[in-house]
């Protein structure tokens, strides 16, 4: 590792495992200080513990603005400022039109939407004027469709829409920001593994997954979390609004 971010102060929600265990991961062995954000206080705590003095742990449930204001505060606290920002929290639930429930519409939207538009809004104060880098967990399911994933689908177009809005704002009001989506294939990680349990027949479900990547195989977390550094890092500098695809050309 050569320290592509050393001395930055990165804030990473769902960073308790998963994808964004494996952005925390990457980020402190580049010399981060790390900010683990999640609902799930037993793993993020843990997490923390195990990572020492470059991590840290702040409980946050991501659909809830009181929330996402005490844990800023917390951070800013601690480290006085914010250099990047990993909106990284989400789920997914299988459902066509006529299988979601609206409640279960709403969830999805709530986590994996609202979640992104409040990281988005109440970190400004502590990332102006420092080159601050803004990522945003979008999927390739923002660009082609699935019947099965009317929810997600909805949801992760909406984030990249939002974070090029975002991206202009930012840049229109000389913040020194910028906000970028980034956009898996499917990876294995635990939310896959929640999704398959839903399906009635996980291991055809999982090899439709691998042969809709034309690369053969499911992508690994550390392979999303390396695209998550560059964002992180002062080398992507002239990058804003942009659309980073990493799905082993299943949207091809």
């Amino acid at each position: 590792m050569s320290g592509r971010i050393e001395g930055k102060v990165a804030l990473v929600t769902g960073g308790a495992s998963g994808l964004g265990e494996a952005i925390v991961r990457r980020f402190v062995a580049e010399g981060a200080k790390v900010v683990i954000a999640d609902i799930d206080a037993t793993q993020g705590e843990a997490l923390a513990a195990e990572l020492g003095d470059a991590a840290s742990f702040v409980r946050l449930d991501v659909t809830s603005e009181p929330a996402w204001l005490d844990a800023l505060a917390e951070a800013g606290q601690r480290h006085g400022h914010l250099d990047v920002l990993v909106n990284n929290a989400g789920i997914t639930t299988l459902g066509s039109i006529e299988a979601l429930s609206l409640d279960g519409f709403r969830n999805m939207l709530d986590i994996d939407l609202i979640g992104v538009f409040l990281g988005c809004k109440h970190a400004i104060p502590l990332m102006k004027g420092r080159n601050a880098s803004v990522i945003n967990m979008a999927s390739m399911c923002g660009i082609r469709a699935n019947a099965d994933l009317v929810g997600y689908n909805a949801a992760k177009a909406a984030v990249t829409m939002l974070t090029k809005s975002v991206a202009l704002h930012y840049a229109r009001e000389g913040y020194g920001m910028r906000c970028n989506s980034v956009h898996p294939g499917a990876t294995h990680t635990p939310i896959l593994d929640k999704v398959m349990a839903q399906a009635p027949d996980p291991q055809a479900l999982y090899a439709g997954w691998v042969s809709g990547h034309p690369v053969g195989r499911l992508g690994k977390p550390e392979e999303i979390a390396a695209v998550c550094l560059y964002l992180a890092t002062d080398e992507s500098g002239f990058a804003t609004g942009g659309e980073f695809v990493v799905d082993g050309g299943s949207s091809l």
